[in-house]
C-alpha cells in the first residue's frame, strides 16, 4: 500500500534515474482526480499508442479523444527516448483489470492469468503510454525502451518495489495486447538490473 508522490518528486525521481523529461503545459494539475480516487498505488503500467508521430502522440495522450478523456497516461515516452509529461494524478490509461494480477502485484509474485476486468486500474498505477503502432514490426529504438526501464526503476526505487510491480497492459486487461514487439519479462529483467 502507497502513497501516490508528490508532481515534483515525481519529477525529481524521473530525472534522478537519467530520463529526459518534457514537461507539457500545466501537467502536475491534469488529471481526472474529480472522477475518483487515485492511490493506493501499486505499480506501473506500461502500455503502446498505436499512433505515430510524437507531437500527434503526445497531444492525444493529453487531451484525450471522444468518449475518453485525457489524460490517457502520466508520461508518453516517444520513440527518441524523451518522456513528456501529460498529466499527474488519476489518468484514463489502465481501465479495469484483474483483481487477482493487482494482488500478485502488491506480493510481488509471479502473474497469474488476465481473465477478468473487475478492479480499477486506473485509481493503483502509474502509467506511461509509448509511442508505437503496436503491429508488432515498429520497430522500438533502445534509446524509448532505455527511457521505459528508467522511468520504471525510478517509481520503483521511490516506493522500494521490485520490478515485479512494472507490468503490461496486456497483463491486466483481457483482451489488451500493448506493449506489442518486446516483452514484459525482458523489460522487468532490465529494470531488476538497474535497481
Amino acid at each position: 500500500m502507497a502513497t501516490p508522490m508528490s508532481a515534483s518528486r515525481f519529477l525529481e525521481r524521473l530525472r534522478a534515474e537519467g530520463a529526459t523529461v518534457v514537461e507539457v503545459g500545466d501537467w502536475e494539475h491534469h488529471n481526472r482526480n474529480h472522477v475518483g480516487p487515485w492511490g493506493p498505488v501499486h505499480g506501473v503500467m506500461i502500455h503502446h499508442t498505436v499512433t505515430k508521430g510524437s507531437a500527434h502522440t503526445v497531444e492525444l495522450c493529453r487531451k484525450g479523444y471522444e468518449g475518453l478523456p485525457g489524460p490517457l497516461c502520466l508520461g508518453v515516452i516517444t520513440k527518441d527516448g524523451r518522456v513528456h509529461l501529460v498529466g499527474y494524478g488519476r489518468a484514463n490509461h489502465a481501465g479495469l483489470g484483474d483483481d487477482d494480477v493487482l494482488r500478485a502485484v502488491i506480493a510481488e509474485t509471479a502473474l497469474p492469468p488476465d481473465n477478468e476486468a473487475n478492479t480499477d486500474g486506473n485509481r493503483h498505477f502509474y502509467g506511461f503510454e509509448c509511442e508505437n503502432l503496436g503491429d508488432g514490426k515498429d520497430p522500438w529504438p533502445q534509446a524509448q525502451l532505455e527511457a521505459i526501464e528508467r522511468v520504471s526503476a525510478a517509481v520503483c526505487r521511490h516506493h522500494g518495489w521490485t520490478e515485479r510491480s512494472v507490468i503490461g497492459h496486456l497483463e491486466w486487461q483481457p483482451g489488451k495486447v500493448d506493449p506489442r514487439g518486446f516483452t514484459m519479462a525482458s523489460m522487468r529483467a532490465r529494470i531488476r538490473e538497474r535497481l
